[in-house]
C-alpha cells in the first residue's frame, strides 16, 4: 500500500504529509507527495509560491516544493507535474488525481479544512479528490499531533504546539 499526499506547500498540506509519514513509519508504508504546478503567475501568487514583485519561475517553484517535502518527510518520494493551463478547480483536481492514481494508493492523506462539510465551496480541489472511491481518504483538518496510540509524532513539525 502507498500513502499519497497532494502537496501544494500549504500548512494543511504539510500537516497531511507529516501525518502520512507518521502512519507510514508505523505501518511500514511508502509515502509519495504529488504536486501540480500550473504555469500561471496569478495561481502561484494565490498559493503563496511567489510574492507580488517576484518573477514567476515554475522550475524554482517545483524545486521549493520538493525541498519542503524533503524537510518534512525525507524518506517520502516527490513527483510534480507542470501544466501550461490554469484550469478551473475540477480540472486541476483531475490532473492531481491522475498523479495520485499512478501510485495506486491505499490511502490519500488530504489536508483540507472544508472537505466533507454540508456546504462545500465549489473551488475546493479536495472535494473532487475525496469523491474518488478508488482509495480511502484521510482528511487532516488541523496541524496538530496524532492522537492514535502507536503513532509517533514527527520529531520537529509540532514544536510550539500546546
Amino acid at each position: 500500500m502507498t500513502f499519497v499526499v497532494p502537496f501544494d506547500g500549504s500548512e494543511l498540506a504539510a500537516a497531511a504529509l507529516v501525518r502520512a509519514l507518521e502512519y507510514g513509519r508505523a505501518l511500514g508504508e511508502e509515502v509519495v507527495a504529488v504536486s501540480v504546478v500550473p504555469e500561471r503567475k496569478r495561481y502561484a501568487r494565490e498559493k503563496g509560491w511567489i510574492d507580488d514583485d517576484e518573477p514567476f519561475d515554475p522550475e524554482r517553484i517545483v524545486a521549493d516544493l520538493r525541498e519542503r517535502v524533503r524537510e518534512l518527510a525525507p524518506e517520502a518520494s516527490f513527483e510534480a507535474e507542470r501544466i501550461r493551463e490554469f484550469p478551473p478547480e475540477d480540472r486541476l483536481a483531475t490532473h492531481i488525481e491522475r498523479l495520485v492514481l499512478e501510485h495506486d494508493p491505499g490511502v490519500v492523506f488530504l489536508g483540507s479544512d472544508n472537505v466533507g462539510r454540508v456546504v462545500t465551496p465549489l473551488t475546493s480541489v479536495g472535494v473532487h479528490l475525496a469523491a474518488e472511491d478508488a482509495y480511502d481518504v484521510f482528511v487532516v483538518r488541523h496541524p496538530s499531533p496524532p492522537t492514535v496510540a502507536g503513532i509517533e509524532p514527527h520529531e520537529a513539525f509540532y514544536e510550539g504546539e500546546d
